[in-house]
């Protein structure tokens, strides 16, 4: 383990000024992230005593090896470049908040020609705008399916719109009326675009309006002696109020904020926020972060409140947000908010009233929440640390095998051969690092050939990471162990491939499926594992992740290679072209039949090209 006086900066040669600092491991992965006013009282304080650090902060001291930073010109910087560096290094000491479930929105697509409203749990869009998060997807589909009911917009994909363009017949939500028909011209779009602007309006909390029309043009519905149309307004307004309805009033003045409320323990922390707009909740949300280290309330108030308004439209962040704890350097974090909402932005503790009571209210839930995720994740942590510790005494390893990598080679009858790698971390699928490698000529001769040249490629490339500057995560991390699929020939050509590489550290086994035998190197014997093992468990896992992966590559492949045809290997002939070129003359046989002139009709292909084409097919 690196000594901190071996890396640390001399004093002198600090700056004094506000800035962002990163310190590095061995393999140059960004460990952590911090920002600092002072950058040489920041940084000297983690090596001037490191015995008094927080455990954690010592810990990760002594995992690094190196220390940079960057100066900026003002605090806000500061914090918008280490929010900036957290999300691109993901590093492993820094707190990070995660939602505690995936919550749907209502998104509107209001740049859209012809906005669309749906529901999404996806990454925010330029251009869309959310309303929520909703507790349950169910609540936002009631939700939705009541507001078509006032405002018919479009909800259809970009495909089924066009199929109804073509065919001049609205899909089924035009004739129940849940839908204006914009695609066959039954409303126009620019008038399409305000029902667009009335759903946002009433989701944004401009409601009153909205129902008041409605009532006055249904009393002189009445009057006209109109009852049909007068019928249809009195369900609209009923539709309109039902939602409202849905809507729990928590303050009786129109006030727009969002409550945040923290609960900590000394190994894990909850958020809750409510999203009030016009005194009533408009959307609820929470995160979990498993560990708080020795991060205040304030600090991890900071963080939660950056990550929460990251990436936002102006119009989501309002213009008051209400804390149980003032977050530190709120003077820098009040101005980076007003600087993503272009106008001030005010962070406070309510002291008294309806928002103190509000505040209470979203701080029993952050603790049930808290109380719940504890109850659903308990189980799981201590198997996957069981797991875990039960592999590492098994095999005998000299290090828990905190991230494993699994290789799995597939063909068919030696064709197409293709392999997969796919990472566990913490006894968890890391889908992120999963690869896939394709493999040709000699390595493709046997499994023990393509082990050897899968092996060598990927911890080729971990070695020329472990010399660059800013390494690639994909293939700069060390795995603790490396599985293969496979007995003792395949743990044999992983073995060699390590070797020749001169990579010493890193235990090898296989796994054979027929009855579930771990090989080790240069062992006739193999370890098996009792039945009941939660080791076991978590390397069949394993294994069956690694085998699925490389099956759907090597599906993927092998279709490919069945529906390649004769102008794949015309040269300047790409895959668009040859798409535009079979989607105007429908096959190849018409293709060929065609003239040099015919085929310059197709958009993207001049005289020289369709000269190629012609002379290719004439073969």
């Amino acid at each position: 383990m690196p000594d901190p006086s071996t890396y640390r900066p001399a004093t002198g040669s600090i700056p004094t000024s506000a800035g962002v600092y990163k310190f590095r491991d061995p393999d140059r992965r960004v460990i952590y992230v911090g920002k600092a006013k002072n950058l040489r009282n920041r940084l000297n304080s983690y090596f001037a005593n490191p015995a008094q650090l927080h455990p954690r902060t010592s810990t990760m001291v002594h995992t690094a090896n190196s220390v940079e930073w960057t100066v900026v010109d003002t605090e806000v910087e500061a914090l918008q470049l280490e929010w900036t560096w957290i999300n691109e290094f993901n590093p492993r000491f820094n707190v990070m908040f995660r939602d505690d479930k995936s919550y749907p929105y209502l998104a509107i697509t209001m740049n859209d020609e012809v906005p669309r409203a749906f529901i999404t749990r996806g990454k925010r869009r330029k251009g869309v705008k959310y309303f929520g998060p909703f507790a349950q997807v169910w609540a936002i589909k009631d939700t939705l399916d009541l507001l078509l009911k006032a405002f018919p917009m479009r909800t259809c994909t970009a495909g089924v719109y066009r199929r109804a363009e073509r065919s001049g017949r609205p899909c089924l939500l035009g004739y129940i009326d849940k839908c204006a028909a914009p695609c066959v011209g039954q409303i126009s779009k620019d008038d399409h675009k305000d029902l667009a602007r009335s759903i946002s309006d009433f989701m944004s909390g401009n409601t009153g309006r909205f129902i008041s029309h409605r009532q006055k043009e249904m009393a002189k519905a009445a009057a006209e002696l109109d009852y049909e149309r007068a019928a249809g307004l009195r369900d609209e307004i009923s539709a309109l109020q039902k939602v409202l309805d849905k809507s729990a009033v928590v303050l009786s003045v129109s006030a727009d904020c969002d409550i945040f409320a923290l609960v900590t323990e000394e190994l894990e922390a909850s958020v809750q926020v409510f999203h009030v707009r016009q005194g009533r909740i408009r959307g609820q949300r929470g995160w979990i972060i498993e560990r708080s280290d020795d991060h205040t309330p304030a600090e991890l108030t900071t963080d939660y409140l950056r990550q929460a308004y990251s990436g936002l439209d102006a119009d989501a962040i309002p213009k008051e947000i209400l804390v149980d704890t003032l977050p530190a350097d709120l003077e820098s974090l009040e101005a980076w908010l007003s600087e993503q909402r272009g106008s001030r932005v005010t962070v406070r503790v309510p002291e008294r009233g309806e928002k103190k009571a509000a505040l209470e209210t979203v701080g029993k839930n952050a603790k049930e929440a808290l109380i719940q995720h504890k109850l659903k994740r308990s189980s799981d942590l201590t198997t996957r640390s069981q797991a875990l510790k039960e592999i590492q005494e098994h095999l005998d390893l000299p290090e828990a095998p905190l991230r494993i990598e699994c290789i799995d080679i597939s063909h068919t009858q030696g064709s197409n051969v293709v392999a997969s790698l796919v990472v566990f971390e913490d006894g968890m699928a890391k889908k992120r690092d999963y690869r896939h490698f394709a493999i040709h000529g000699e390595a493709a001769a046997d499994d023990t050939a393509s082990m050897y040249d899968v092996v060598s490629r990927r911890f080729s490339r971990y070695l020329e990471q472990m010399t660059s500057e800013e390494p690639d995560e994909r293939f700069g991390y060390r795995p603790s162990l490396l599985v293969v699929d496979g007995a003792g020939p395949q743990v044999a050509a992983a073995t060699r491939a390590l070797t020749d590489l001169g990579i010493v550290d890193i235990s090898v086994v296989g796994l054979a499926k027929r009855l579930e035998e771990i090989w080790i190197p240069d062992d006739p014997f193999p370890v098996i594992l009792p039945r009941n093992s939660e080791g076991l468990f978590l390397m069949q896992r394993l294994r069956d992740e690694a085998h699925r992966f490389a099956i759907t590559y090597h599906r993927s492949k092998r279709a490919k290679a069945m529906t390649s045809s004769v102008l794949d290997d015309i040269p300047g002939l790409g895959e668009s072209k040859r798409t535009a070129l079979l989607r105007h003359f429908g096959s190849v046989k018409k293709v060929r039949a065609a003239t040099a002139e015919e085929i310059c009709e197709v958009k993207g292909i001049g005289p020289s090209l369709a000269a190629k084409i012609v002379t290719a097919l004439a073969d």
